[in-house]
Parts: structure tokens; sequence; C-alpha cells
């Protein structure tokens, strides 16, 4: 039987930790240097041997950075309000000794969490050990790894590094991921190469490469979308804001109210109304472009999508194919009057990053020409014409005249509550309610009526050869195309008026995704073939009558 191996070139000077006590924490700054050897328990082999490793030292420079933004921020104001009762010299001193204070603990209680803090990747496990009071350990087996997603904000862009979030798609909290913060950008292009390495697959009709890539013209589609009016309305609330710190909020109002002093006070709202709406239509294109500059989706060998974007912050997402079931076509009311729309991806093992609330891993294309965002679906599913196409792909079954009947009195009820609230507050207390009552009648009305026409003319589903196709939806129409395979159940549901109007609302339960994909109020008859026609055999149990003599 042969001797020990030698040890690696770069590991020669190191002091192998014993196999019966292994340590992930080196007991000296020269262990600390760089990667220790570590056997695993009962393995026989030289290659059982993994290394453990530190996050990268710079994490230290990037906590003092920021923690020292945060409070000149923070120290600006401060200083300002604390100069009315004390020397400005003094208010000064104050506040910079509290800002040394809280970056030096802050950098100290981040080198305590460094230094406490291994990780190493093995033939059969990811590992990561943290803590100082509360020691963690978590371990992912390597064959339940779904995805390797590397972010990078400005800073660690900067430094030539990235966050890296090992996650294995299941919805248990922190205990399904392990998140390396941060790494060098080579050692996370290592480790999502290494972890997602999968066998190449069966060629398709579209073979690896890129799929897509941005057109800066879509930028257009950034002003019409929701986020412009919510961004317009933060703006003016951060205003006020920010005018409170300064204790200037009362001179703000009065300026505004001086301003238009001799302005009707319909023409007054109109140009308020105007004047966030274009703060949000710039901070609308101001995100758009963060979010989705330098988009790629690409596809790698192995069968990974992966999804590259940001001007600031960099993303990068990998989705193995293996997980896909299908992609959602999702349409605004404002981009579908645009004639735009964009792809989500309905996968397994999808996991939001609370930290990064643009952070959205499913979606694979931002906001484009419809033709531009059948054509990527269809590359995305490895078809010839894209299943949520129904120009290219089957025509889908529209629903009965009963859904557009409760469609309408759910609109009308909607429009009028609104409008018997005022006109009853109206008749109690001033004619000005009943007035404006009027006028919301004469303009939500209509609206309710056009949107509730609009919304049952979008139902329809159908069967586009492996796949099912469900669409619903007005002021946000989603058409999702979902692997018939990947249905695991099927939910009937009907209410009292529902079984009055002969309609069922049938829902596709899988693995991916939301969850359950739903056909709103399809005929009861109609519905249950169309589940029996997708997936054979699953509702069969439930649709033939039982046998005499059993119960």
């Amino acid at each position: 039987m042969s001797g020990p191996p030698e040890p690696a070139p770069e590991a020669v000077g190191r002091v192998p930790v014993p196999a019966q006590v292994p340590d992930p924490v080196p007991a000296s700054e020269a262990e600390a240097a760089g990667p220790v050897p570590v056997p695993v328990p009962g393995a026989d082999s030289p290659a059982a041997e993994v290394e453990w490793r530190r996050l990268d030292r710079r994490t230290l420079l990037v906590t003092a950075l920021v923690l020292a933004g945060v409070v000149l921020g923070a120290g600006l104001p401060t200083a300002v309000g604390m100069a009315g009762r004390m020397p400005l010299w003094e208010s000064v001193a104050w506040v910079v000794a509290g800002a040394a204070l809280l970056v030096v603990a802050g950098t100290g209680g981040e080198y305590v969490r460094w230094r406490r803090t291994r990780y190493r990747i093995g033939p059969e496990r990811a590992e990561l050990h943290t803590g100082l009071l509360l020691v963690k350990r978590r371990s992912l087996a390597r064959e339940r790894i779904r995805s390797v997603d590397l972010t990078a904000h400005p800073l660690l862009r900067i430094l030539g590094l990235v966050k890296v979030r090992i996650g294995t798609g299941e919805h248990s909290g922190g205990e399904s991921t392990l998140e390396l913060d941060p790494v060098t950008r080579a050692e996370g292009e290592r480790l999502r190469t290494e972890l997602l390495d999968r066998p190449p697959g069966e060629p398709g009709t579209h073979p690896e490469g890129m799929l897509a890539a941005l057109d800066p013209g879509w930028i257009r589609y950034a002003p019409i979308s929701f986020v412009a009016p919510v961004l317009g309305g933060a703006a003016a609330g951060g205003l006020l804001q920010i005018s409170e710190w300064f204790g200037a909020q009362t001179q703000v109002i009065d300026w505004v109210r001086d301003l238009f002093e001799s302005t009707p006070l319909v023409w007054t709202i109109l140009a308020l109304v105007a004047a966030a709406a274009l703060a949000g239509v710039v901070g609308a294109l101001g995100l758009w472009i963060e979010m989705w500059w330098n988009y790629r989706l690409e596809r790698e060998p192995g069968g990974t999508l992966r999804v590259r974007r940001g001007l600031l912050t960099s993303r990068s997402v990998s989705i193995e194919e293996r997980r896909l079931r299908g992609v959602e076509l999702v349409e605004p009311l404002g981009v579908r009057l645009a004639g735009a729309a964009r792809v989500d991806a309905v996968a397994t093992g999808l996991t939001q990053d609370e930290e990064d609330e643009h952070a959205d891993n499913k979606a694979l294309l931002p906001a484009a020409p419809r033709a531009v965002a059948h054509t990527v679906a269809a590359r995305v599913l490895r078809e010839a014409v894209s299943p949520t196409d129904p120009a290219g792909g089957a025509p889908l079954t529209g629903h009965p005249r009963a859904a557009r009947g409760r469609r309408l009195r759910w609109s009308l009820a909607a429009a009028l509550l609104p409008v018997a609230l005022l006109a009853g507050l109206g008749l109690l207390l001033t004619d000005v309610l009943l007035r404006v009552a009027a006028a919301s009648a004469v303009l939500l009305l209509p609206a309710a009526v056009l949107l509730a026409l609009d919304a049952y003319r979008n139902l329809g589903h159908g069967l586009s050869g492996g796949y099912l196709v469900a669409r619903s939806g007005t002021v946000r129409r989603s058409t999702v195309a979902l692997q018939r395979s990947g249905v695991i159940g099927w939910t009937v549901k009907q209410s009292l008026f529902q079984r009055r109007a002969g309609l069922v609302t049938l829902t596709a339960t899988t693995a991916a995704g939301e969850g359950a994909y739903h056909v709103y109020d399809a005929a009861e008859g109609e519905a249950l073939a169309f589940a029996e026609a997708a997936v054979p055999g699953l509702l069969t149990p439930f649709l033939e009558p039982m046998a005499p003599g059993k119960h």
C-alpha cells in the first residue's frame, strides 16, 4: 500500500489539520493567508482532500467605506441640527467622534465575521462555517444545488469582488442557501462553473449561444409601466420628508402655496400631478437603465440559461433547463397597449434575494416588442414557435358569456362603492362631496365597463404540443405556457354563483413558478375535458362514476 500523497505545491509550508479533529478555523495568521487542506473523514483517495477557504480580506475595506458613506449622509443633517444649540465646531466634533466610533466598531465586527467564516466545495457537499458565539455550520449536497447567482454593487465591482449565493431552490429560508460575501470575481465564476457543471444536453432547435441581447430602444417602454406613477408619488413624499429633516417643510409648503396662489384649484392639481409624473418618468428611466443595461440571455453548454444584466450593480442568474417547466408572457396594461411584453421563467428552485428588491430572478427578458418576446420564448423552450403566440401556435378557446357577466358585475361594484360612499357623505356633510361623487361616476363607470370587457376577451386556454396554455387578466395580462408533464395535480373550484352559471375555475398545480396556474370561469364540461386531455389519467378517477356497490 502506498504512503500518503505528496502535498500540492501551493500547500507546502502549511500545517495539515489532523484527520481525527477536523477544524475549519486555522490557529494562526500564517494559516489564514490561504486555503488549508483538510482530509475528508473516511476518504481513501488523495482526490478526497478539499480545501477550506476564506472570504476575501477586502470585505473589511468594503464595510468601512459603506459605513463611512452612511455616517456622512446621516452626520451632515445631524451636525446642522446640533449647530443651533452649540458652536458649529463643537457639533462637528461630536458628529466626527460618533462617526469614527461607528466605523471602527462596524469594521471590527466585520473582521470577526471574516476570521470566523470558512467555506469549501467537496466532491459531494458545499459547506459554510461561520459565527463566534453562535456557530453556524451549513452543508448542501451538490446534487441538490440548483442556482449559483453572482451579484456585485458598484463598490464590489471596483474592487473586483462579487457576492455568491448558492441555493437548492427550496423555500426553507436561509437553511437552503449559502452566501459567500464577498469573494473575487474569478472565484465566483469558478464556483458557478464547478457547481453547475452538467453533462451536455441534447441539441435542440436552438443550440447553445446568445439567445437575446439588449436593444437600447426597449427603454421606451419604461415610462409606461406601473413603476413610473409609484416613483412619482415616492418623489413627492421624499421631498417632504427631506425638508422635514432640515426643518424646512413649512417653508416648502408655503412656497408651493404662494406659487399657485392665483391659479385655479383644478389647474394647481393638474400641475402638481404633472410634476410628480415627470419625476416618475425620470425615475423609471433611471431604474430601467440600472436594472437592464448590459443585458444578455445565453444558453451555456450543459443546458443552463444565464441572464446577465445591470449597470451599477451587476447580476448573473443561472437557471438549469432541466428545472424549466415553461414560460410566462407578462403584459401590463400600458406595455400591452404599446405592443410589448416581457418573458418570465416558470422553473423550480427560483428564490428571491430578500436583500435585493431588484433581483427578479425569474425575468428572462425585459419589456420588448411582442414579436421579440415570442421569439425569445421559443428559443428558451427549444421550440420552433412559442406556445404563447396564438398566431403561430394553437388558438386559444374562449370562455362562455356568463364569464363576461361576472366580470361586469365585479367591475361595476368596485366602481360604484366609492361613488356611493362619497354620495352618502355628501348627503350628510356638504354638497361638494355630491359633485365629487357625480364626477367620479362619470369617470369610473365607463372605465369599469371597458376593463371588464377587456378582461373577458383576454380569457382563454388551449393545448400547444407538450404545453398547456392559459391566459387571463387586464391590468396585468398573463399568458403562461406550462409543460403538461410538469402538472402534478388539478384543483376544480366552483362557487355557488359559478354553479348556477355552469362555470368552474380549473387550477393546474406544479412545483415550479407560482405553484398554481388558473383557468378562470371556463365552461364546466369543457374545463374537465381540457384537464383530461392535458394530462391523461390524472383527473380520470374523479370523473368516472363509482361502480355499483362502492361508497
